[in-house]
């Protein structure tokens, strides 16, 4: 049977068939017509089986995203916002907080993080100077680039940054993989336990943790592509339910290794209208963060200076 790939935690926590599962509390509401998923993984076996680090994970998804509610589109921004708030830490409050977008500009659905670095509100260099605003907290944001285009590893370019800025927490951005592809531009996920580059495009790098960077990492994500492999399985599933019986799993064990991870390597799938599902999302990730960093402005003010 062919692995279901996934980087949401509630996903991962629904491919164990949803049930009671030791060391892992799932709590389910819904805010302001968004439907709020928060999975946490309190032991090592629990976070063996779910493939995820041990932490929270907070998942907010609203459908009507994809349709570009201006209603919804505020909606999620205010509650990503209030939720990073919750996150952030106390300590060290005249601290910088630096803004990492992972990802290729190059490529449309890796494009999330950088898009949402152009879109934040960075006041280090500011502060101190004759355009100070003393309502203002200290930010710095980086777009590291990929390691195909820099050489550089982007764990590495944190690493070393963090050293010298010294911030009170790194909030990274990067694009996910989803396992259903109804939540590809509408669901966020919002997690304390870190972040592993390139793994929305199945291209694993090493992981920016607090403990490889110095400082806590919050991560901050969204479903942009799904893999093909995933799609077939799902294909042959509606298969084997309308005929019955399992004849069609050797045949997707088959399709797998000779077509979706044949020389080209591992195949994956984006909607068609990626670009405005990119360009919606930084907006409205970069609107959260900057509500959630700069508490004194108004969100009028935050809209204006974001523009």
């Amino acid at each position: 049977m062919i692995a279901t790939r996934t980087d949401l935690a509630m996903e991962a926590f629904e491919n164990t068939d949803g049930g009671p599962l030791p060391g892992v509390r799932v709590g389910h509401w819904e805010t302001d017509g968004i439907e709020i998923t928060e999975v946490v993984v309190t032991d090592n076996e629990a976070a063996r089986q779910l493939g995820k680090p041990k932490g929270n994970y907070l998942t907010l998804e609203s459908r009507l995203l994809r349709e570009r509610d201006p209603d919804a589109r505020l909606a999620m921004a205010a509650l990503l916002g209030e939720e990073l708030d919750r996150v952030l830490p106390r300590e060290r409050a005249n601290a910088p907080v630096m803004v990492v977008g992972l990802g290729n500009r190059s490529i449309t659905p890796d494009s999330l993080g950088p898009g949402v670095v152009d879109r934040t509100l960075v006041t280090r260099h500011l502060l101190g100077g004759p355009l100070q605003n003393a309502s203002m907290k200290s930010v710095c944001a980086i777009a590291p680039g990929v390691l195909g285009v820099t050489g550089i590893e982007s764990m590495e370019l944190v690493e070393a940054l963090a050293r010298r800025v010294e911030p009170r927490a790194i909030l990274c951005v990067d694009s996910l993989a989803a396992r259903d592809s109804r939540r590809i531009g509408c669901t966020i996920q919002l997690t304390d336990t870190g972040i592993q580059p390139g793994a929305g495009v199945g291209n694993h790098r090493k992981a920016l943790t607090e403990q490889s960077v110095g400082a806590p990492v919050i991560s901050v994500g969204m479903p942009t592509v799904i893999y093909a492999a995933t799609l077939a399985k799902d294909a042959f599933a509606w298969l084997n339910a309308r005929e019955g019986g399992e004849e069609h799993e050797a045949a997707l064990e088959d399709m797998e290794k000779t077509l979706l991870t044949g020389e080209l390597g591992e195949m994956i799938v984006t909607p068609r209208e990626i670009d405005a599902i990119i360009q919606d999302a930084a907006g409205i990730i970069a609107s959260g963060i900057n509500r959630a960093l700069q508490p004194a402005l108004s969100d009028a003010e935050i809209a204006a200076m974001m523009n």
